[in-house]
C-alpha cells in the first residue's frame, strides 16, 4: 500500500506516528514560510504542514502544488496545541509535519468546487462527475446507499432469501413502457430486450423450486424521464412461495423496519395501514396518497342532487359525482389563486372547478343562488368546514373528478405550507386488474397481466372484465409509490383468461409467453413477491427527491449520459456485423 493511514483515520493517540498519506489537496495556505495543505481522501481531512526548516525539499515542492492535485507524503503526527484544534474535524486534534512529498499525479483547475455549496449546474456537474462525486455531500450519499444495500441483502439472507441474478439479454415480451432492445450478431435480424424488470424470471425461479429469490435488480425502461426516473434503476426484486397477500406484506415491513431503523434510528410503526384502491381513489384523489396531512375529499352527489346548480346536474346525469374539498383557511386565497387551481383541474381532464368560501356559517360564491340553504348547511356540515375555509368541487366522472381534486389537494398542501414532516407509509390494495383503453377500444392489463384475480371476481373475468380486481398491493410513502406487486398466477388455465379478456389470442400468447405457460404446466406453486425502487427509497430517506442525486452516473433529461456521450453513432462496420441498416436520420 502507498499509505498506512487513510485522511480521516490519525488521533491524537497516534502522536509521534510516522505515517505516510495519499489523497487531493483540498486547500492549500501559505502562512509566509510554513504551508498548510488540507488533503483529502474518502474518508476525511488531514492538515498537512510543510515547513522549510523541517523538510526543505518537500516545502520547496509544495509551494507549486495547487487545487485537487494528488499526493502522497510521508511525515510525523504531531498535536497541534492548545487552542489551535479544530473541534469541527475528527482529525482536528493532529496535523502531520511532512518529511517527504512526492506528486502523483497535478489536476486542472477543477470545473466544479469540490464542496458542498458548489454553485455548478446540473450538465456542469453530470459531464464533470468525476470531480462532483468527491463533494463531501455526495460522497456520503454513495456511502449511504452502499450502507443500506448490505443491510438489504443482511435482512433477506437471515430470512432464508437467496440472491440470484437473472439474464439482461431476454426475450422482449409486452409490459409497462418500451423495451430498449439489442441486436443479436450471430442471430441476424433478431433481437433481445433488455429487462423493464425481472417478472417472469423470478416467477420461473419459483416454479423452480428455489422457494424465496431477492435481487438488487437492474431494471432498463425507455420511458419519458422526470426527478424520481431513470432510464435504467436499481429494484429490490423479492418473490416468494407458497404465500399470500399478507405474507408478502409482513414480510416487506420486516425490511423496512429494519432499514429505517440501522440506517436513521427511526422505528416504523407497523403494521403498515392498508387502505382499498377504491378507498384512495376517494378520500385523497390518488393511488399514492400522502398521509401526512389530511383534506380528504369528501363525496356530496346525494346533497348535490337537490341543488339548482346545472353543473352539478349534467355530471350526475352522466352517472358522474360530485366531489368537494375542504381547503382549511383557504377563504384568503384570491381570485388569481382560484384560476390557478381551475386550470390545475382542467390539466387533469376535470371540465372545471366550482367554489364557495364559508362565511358567518353560510356559503358565498356565484353558485350559491342555485343551492338553497338546507343543502348549504348538509355541504357544510358534512365537510366539517368552518368560517374562513374554501370549498372546491369537481362534477365530473369519478375517475375524473377523484384524480384532478387529489391533484388540487397536493397544490393546496404546497400553497399552504401544511407541515409535512417523517416518514408515512400505507399499503394499496385491491386494484382493478383491468383498464378500458379508450383509443383502442379493449381492455388492458392495469399493472400487468400475471396478478391473481381476487377469487370472488374469477366469474368475470371474461363476462365483465371492469369489476375483476386482484391481489396487487403498492408501498406508498410520502405520496410517492416505492414498490409494486402482488399474488401471481400460477395456473395455466387462469392466465389464459386473462390473455384472452386483454385480447391476447392464443397463438399470441404462446408467442409472447410461451416458456412461462409450459412452466407452469410442470407444476407451479402459489407465489408473489414486489418490486421495491431502490433509488427512490434512498433518495427519500436522503431528504431528495432527484433520484440522480443518489446514483452514481444517471442520465439527463434527454436519457444522454453527458460525461460519456452516450447513446452515441457506431461505425459502418459495426452496423454491417449486426446486419442494421439505418436511413434516414441525419438531422
Amino acid at each position: 500500500m502507498l499509505r498506512t493511514h487513510t485522511c480521516g483515520e490519525l488521533r491524537r493517540k497516534d502522536e509521534k506516528k510516522t505515517v505516510s498519506l495519499c489523497g487531493w489537496v483540498q486547500s492549500r495556505r501559505d502562512h509566509g514560510g510554513k504551508i498548510f495543505v488540507d488533503l483529502r481522501d474518502r474518508y476525511g481531512l488531514t492538515q498537512l504542514v510543510f515547513d522549510p526548516e523541517h523538510g526543505k525539499e518537500a516545502h520547496k515542492k509544495a509551494e507549486k502544488i495547487g487545487r485537487e492535485w494528488v499526493l502522497k507524503i510521508d511525515g510525523t503526527v504531531r498535536y497541534r496545541g492548545k487552542g489551535l484544534e479544530n473541534l469541527n474535524l475528527p482529525t482536528g486534534e493532529i496535523e502531520v509535519i511532512t518529511n517527504t512529498l512526492e506528486v502523483l499525479n497535478e489536476s486542472l483547475i477543477p470545473p466544479i468546487d469540490v464542496n458542498d455549496e458548489t454553485t455548478a449546474g446540473e450538465e456542469a456537474r453530470m459531464k464533470y462527475r468525476y470531480v462532483d462525486l468527491r463533494r463531501p455531500i455526495m460522497k456520503n450519499r454513495l456511502m449511504f446507499r452502499s450502507a443500506m444495500a448490505q443491510e438489504i441483502r443482511k435482512y433477506l439472507t437471515g430470512q432464508q432469501f437467496m440472491e440470484i441474478e437473472t439474464p439482461l439479454l431476454i426475450k422482449a415480451t409486452p409490459e409497462g413502457a418500451r423495451d430498449y432492445i439489442v441486436p443479436s450478431r450471430v442471430n441476424p435480424g433478431k433481437f433481445y430486450a433488455l429487462p423493464q424488470s425481472p417478472q417472469l424470471y423470478k416467477q420461473i425461479l419459483m416454479i423452480a423450486g428455489m422457494d424465496r429469490y431477492f435481487q438488487l435488480a437492474r431494471c432498463l425502461r425507455d420511458e419519458d424521464l422526470r426527478m424520481d426516473r431513470q432510464p435504467e434503476h436499481t429494484q429490490i426484486d423479492v418473490e416468494m412461495s407458497f404465500v399470500e397477500v399478507e405474507d408478502v406484506l409482513t414480510m416487506v415491513e420486516g425490511l423496512m423496519k429494519h432499514i429505517f431503523k440501522t440506517m436513521l434510528n427511526i422505528d416504523i410503526k407497523t403494521p403498515i395501514v392498508r387502505i382499498p384502491h377504491e378507498t384512495a381513489l376517494n378520500e385523497y384523489g390518488s393511488d399514492k396518497p400522502d398521509l401526512r396531512f389530511g383534506l380528504k375529499l369528501q363525496d356530496v352527489s346525494d346533497i348535490a342532487k337537490h341543488t339548482e346548480f346545472s353543473v352539478f346536474h349534467s355530471a350526475l346525469d352522466k352517472g358522474g359525482v360530485v366531489k368537494c374539498l375542504n381547503a382549511k383557511g383557504g377563504a384568503t386565497f384570491t381570485r388569481k389563486d382560484i384560476e390557478e387551481l381551475t386550470d390545475l383541474a382542467k390539466r387533469h381532464h376535470a371540465q372545471g372547478l366550482a367554489w364557495a368560501k364559508v362565511v358567518s356559517g353560510k356559503l358565498e360564491s356565484s353558485i350559491t343562488k342555485y343551492i338553497n340553504d338546507e343543502s348549504q348547511q348538509k355541504i357544510i356540515k358534512k365537510t366539517e368546514a368552518k368560517d374562513g375555509d374554501l370549498l372546491l368541487f369537481v362534477a365530473d366522472k369519478k375517475n375524473t373528478a377523484c384524480l384532478s381534486l387529489g391533484q388540487i389537494r397536493l397544490a393546496i398542501a404546497e400553497k399552504t405550507k401544511i407541515k409535512r414532516e417523517g416518514f408515512k407509509f400505507c399499503w394499496i390494495t385491491e386494484f382493478p386488474l383491468f383498464e378500458w383503453n379508450e383509443e383502442t377500444q379493449k381492455w388492458d392489463p392495469a399493472h400487468h397481466p400475471f396478478c391473481m384475480p381476487i377469487k370472488e371476481h374469477m366469474q368475470y373475468i371474461e363476462s365483465d372484465p371492469g369489476k375483476v380486481h386482484c391481489t396487487q398491493y403498492d408501498l406508498v410513502l410520502n405520496g410517492t409509490e416505492m414498490g409494486s406487486g402482488s399474488i401471481r398466477i400460477h395456473k395455466p388455465e387462469i392466465q389464459r383468461q386473462v390473455f384472452n379478456a386483454i385480447g391476447l389470442s392464443q397463438e399470441e400468447a404462446e408467442e409472447k409467453f410461451g416458456f412461462l405457460l409450459h412452466a407452469y404446466e410442470y407444476g407451479g406453486p402459489p407465489h408473489g413477491g414486489i418490486g421495491i425502487g431502490f433509488d427512490r427509497l434512498v433518495a427519500m430517506m436522503q431528504g431528495l427527491t432527484d433520484i440522480r442525486e443518489v446514483v452514481a452516473f444517471p442520465k439527463n433529461k434527454k436519457a444522454e449520459g453527458v460525461m460519456d456521450g452516450a447513446p452515441s453513432t457506431v461505425t459502418q462496420e459495426q452496423l454491417r456485423e449486426l446486419s442494421i441498416k439505418v436511413d434516414g436520420l441525419k438531422k
